[in-house]
């Protein structure tokens, strides 16, 4: 009689062991794909800001005409005086008034405060290069791009302008006035842009993709700036403007 052990079926081999992906390695490309969504979700502003503005940033020569031009403000020095930034704005608003490509001058600037009028000062510079002052209206409550831009139709009545700024800040401006309803073009300044070997340049290009966060609550939460009555001051300089 044979033995059990003769009777039973031979021993299955034994596979080897399948190698386990490493913890280590899975938890890196979690890491790496959840810092990938996170990065597109944090340039998703700046994304659309560059998509808006496409096509609609132009050089003076080749901006098309626009009754009123939008000049944002950007800081004065400590004796009352158009920062350089500032100033190169304006420079450009001018060029356009020269060129014939606009009539009347909008400059929006911050005064929130009695010793601190970034409006007149705009004002005063302009006059003094030679711009008849019935051709500059003043914006006393733009205190940043969105207030700017929303307080030029919703106070002063306009729906078609070019709006000047530095050449990084241009795209931003453009898209949130398009964004509130204006039909705006844009012109930026470059000639500032060596000033502090670029520094002050580059961080401005940087603070640009913060600020596109800011301008996105802005209009997705219909904001209202500081408003007010409307004012005719734009009208009434389109009018003598006119023949």
């Amino acid at each position: 009689m044979a033995s059990m052990a003769e009777n039973s079926p031979p021993p299955t081999p034994r596979q080897p062991p399948q190698p386990r992906r490493p913890r280590r390695r899975r938890v890196l490309r979690w890491a790496v794909a959840l810092l990938a969504v996170g990065g597109l979700t944090a340039y998703l502003p700046w994304l659309w800001v560059v998509r808006q503005s496409d096509g609609h940033v132009h050089p003076v020569a080749e901006a098309p005409s626009a009754d009123v031009t939008l000049v944002l403000g950007a800081g004065l020095t400590p004796n009352g005086r158009p920062s350089p930034y500032l100033a190169a704005r304006l420079d450009v608003a001018k060029a356009l008034l020269d060129a014939g490509k606009t009539q009347v001058l909008l400059v929006s600037g911050d005064n929130r405060t009695e010793d601190y009028d970034e409006p007149t000062a705009m004002r005063d510079y302009l006059v003094e290069q030679g711009v008849p002052a019935w051709r500059v209206v003043l914006d006393f409550a733009g205190r940043d791009t969105y207030d700017s831009c929303a307080r030029a139709q919703r106070i002063f009545g306009v729906d078609r302008l070019l709006v000047v700024s530095q050449g990084y800040h241009v795209p931003r401006a453009v898209a949130t006035c398009r964004a509130l309803g204006v039909d705006a073009e844009a012109v930026g300044d470059w000639s500032v842009q060596p000033l502090s070997n670029g520094a002050t340049w580059r961080w401005g290009e940087f603070r640009e993709r913060g600020a596109a966060w800011k301008t996105a609550w802005d209009l997705l939460s219909h904001r209202d700036p500081v408003l007010g009555a409307p004012e005719s001051g734009v009208r009434d300089a389109l009018n003598r403007a006119r023949p």
